[in-house]
């Protein structure tokens, strides 16, 4: 079977369908529903001709090699970064681990063993940054103010001589604050610590903000803007001809200019190439139809007097987080259970049953904390039924 025949088989069988029953999935911030143009972009590769990207001796490793290479500048457009500057991952936390971790022996070797966070970032940077403080590094954490998002003049006034790195989210993943990128990257033009961003949830939809080139560092993972689960990248822009120094956390192999050894996927590349592609010519229409969606929920929840969590000026197009007057999380989520799917938080931390340390840090009481719950959508989720929401909070409330 050709090509073409198999990527329009895959395109029509992963059709979306119309919807007939069900909650309406508002839990995009957690993981988005693959595209079926992504799938019918992966099909030839996953289920005509497979071949190894680093067979070089043959023309089908030749043509793996090809469409990588052809993916690695779909992203890198997307980023406004060149293709020799994209290292293919496994996802945003690979990512974010190979930034933060990959940056140690340059500091110790340099002596630059300071580095400067926010409070209100993903596990998968705090983490890496509790790591390097086991191993002697200084890690000092901006808090944010109460809208959600951080003063550059803070982060600014937080680096000193020795910092070596500077890791700040693009969009909040738990309130979709959007931060301001380019105020930090300003502040941090008489500086030369690195300055890296954690993408995952602003890639796609608001790629332009990761276009200045002081950003050295962006974490993309794939499965945020409909490419599968399971991919993502690292972007490393050279800063006067130059790599970040960064160290391999795994070796064997050599791939990925030594960073990220192993036989790359190629579906799963092709997959974030095609997705990242989509993303930016279908930017202004996605944005648009995910703004009118939370305009829509904002007015349709009204009655029910939510409490939102995050600057309403900065945040996101794609996700809300608020909370109900009495009512916890939990509650919220089941009274909703046949209409919406939801979560509460960060959907990769919830089995720890913590109070959120996102809406700790910006102050938001403990009992009001307690009853967040997040929607994100995407610019194909259908509208739910209005009506029916209110009238299950209503009741859940008596």
């Amino acid at each position: 079977m050709s090509a073409d025949r198999i990527a329009s088989e895959v395109a029509n069988r992963f059709a979306p369908a119309p919807l007939t029953s069900g909650p309406v999935y508002f839990d995009c911030a957690a993981t988005t529903p693959v595209d079926p143009r992504v799938w019918a972009a992966m099909a030839p590769h996953a289920l005509g001709e497979t071949a190894n990207a680093g067979s070089s001796r043959h023309d089908y490793g030749r043509r793996a090699r090809q469409a990588v290479e052809r993916a690695r500048a779909q992203v890198a457009r997307a980023a406004g970064a060149t293709r020799g500057e994209v290292i293919f991952t496994s996802g945003a936390t690979e990512s974010n681990n190979l930034a933060i971790l990959g940056l140690a022996a340059w500091g110790e070797e340099t002596r630059r063993r300071h580095l400067v966070s926010t409070a209100i970032e993903h596990r998968a940077v705090l983490e890496p940054l509790r790591e390097l403080e086991r191993r002697g590094f200084e890690v000092t954490l901006v808090p944010p103010t109460p809208g959600g998002w951080v003063d550059p003049d803070r982060v600014r006034a937080a680096v000193r001589p020795d910092t070596l790195l500077v890791s700040v989210m693009h969009v909040n993943n738990e309130t979709g604050v959007i931060q301001p990128l380019a105020a930090i990257a300003a502040a941090l033009a008489d500086h030369d610590a690195y300055l890296h961003v954690d993408a995952a949830q602003g890639f796609g939809l608001l790629s332009p903000e990761l276009h200045q080139r002081r950003i050295d560092l962006i974490s993309i993972s794939g499965h945020k803007f409909h490419a599968p689960q399971g991919i993502g990248a690292l972007v490393a822009r050279r800063r006067d001809g130059r790599r970040p120094p960064l160290a391999p956390l795994m070796h064997g192999g050599g791939q990925e200019l030594g960073l990220r050894p192993g036989t790359l996927p190629v579906p799963l590349i092709v997959g974030l190439g095609e997705a990242a592609r989509l993303a930016s010519a279908e930017r202004e229409e996605r944005v648009a139809r995910c703004r009118e969606m939370g305009r829509w929920l904002r007015e349709q929840l009204a009655p029910l007097r939510p409490r939102y969590h995050g600057d309403p000026e900065r945040v996101a197009p794609h996700l809300l987080c608020l909370s109900f007057p009495g009512l916890d999380a939990e509650t919220v989520i089941e009274a909703w259970a046949d209409l919406v799917a939801v979560s509460h938080g960060a959907a990769c931390t919830t089995a720890l049953a913590t109070c959120s340390h996102v809406l700790a840090a910006m102050e938001v009481d403990e009992e009001t904390a307690a009853g967040a719950i997040r929607l994100s959508w995407c610019h194909r989720t259908p509208r739910p039924d209005a009506a029916a929401l209110v009238h299950a909070i209503r009741q859940a409330a008596r």
